[in-house]
């Protein structure tokens, strides 16, 4: 019997996962969790054949908990889901340890496909990302600046140049005020940039919002 472990924190996300995932599985166990602290507490204390999870919600960044995982349970298949394009995130959760990425708008099959893939060990990549994990080898020496930030600073960046303030971001992310304006000028350093202004224009000029 398959088992699979949903972290979303949208209902209606985890609803249709759910639905996709009965009818491709029908004898499968479906279970849920709506943050990030949750998903790595039942990772640990439950076996799962996969888990499919945000990249986004509530605590601790999607990145993280994958990483944290991949710490645990260095073969447990993950698959990442999201609203952010393949160009912001893909690369970055497939180096972290993820098993695959799809956008949240892919086409219920190939969910289907994605799973039934690292149901066999396999990673899922599909031939967009294939395209852009073999351009990054010639691309190294010439990397664009927000490709040197970790995965917090470019969670930060991202948030800076949403228009959230220090304030906001330490809340949301569950830092403090004076970390998160640390990693703020680490950012600004690594980037050669000067204000939020100049973060929020880069962040539309390189479509990471």
């Amino acid at each position: 019997m398959r088992r699979f472990l949903i972290a979303d924190d949208h209902s209606v996300v985890r609803k249709g996962l759910r639905q996709i995932l009965s009818e491709a599985f029908p004898s499968a166990v479906i279970e849920e969790v709506t943050n990030a602290e949750d998903l790595l507490k039942r990772s640990n204390k439950e076996e799962w054949d996969v888990v499919i999870s945000d990249i986004s919600m509530p605590g601790r960044s999607g990145l993280e908990i994958l990483q944290q995982v991949r710490l645990d349970h260095p073969k447990l298949p993950f698959l990442i889901l999201s609203v952010h394009s393949e160009d912001q995130y893909a690369i970055r959760v497939l180096k972290a340890g993820a098993s695959g990425y799809l956008n949240k708008e892919s086409a219920p099959e190939e969910l289907v496909k994605a799973i039934n893939q690292l149901l066999l060990g396999k990673k899922y990549i599909t031939p967009s990302i294939a395209e852009k994990l073999a351009a990054t080898l010639d691309r190294d020496a010439a990397k664009m600046p927000h490709e040197y930030l970790s995965d917090r600073e470019f969670e930060v960046l991202k948030l800076l140049a949403s228009g959230k303030s220090v304030s906001e971001i330490a809340e949301k992310i569950f830092l403090s005020v004076t970390t998160v304006s640390t990693y703020r000028a680490r950012i600004m350093v690594k980037m050669n940039l000067k204000s939020n202004a100049d973060l929020t224009l880069y962040a539309i000029e390189y479509k990471l919002l």
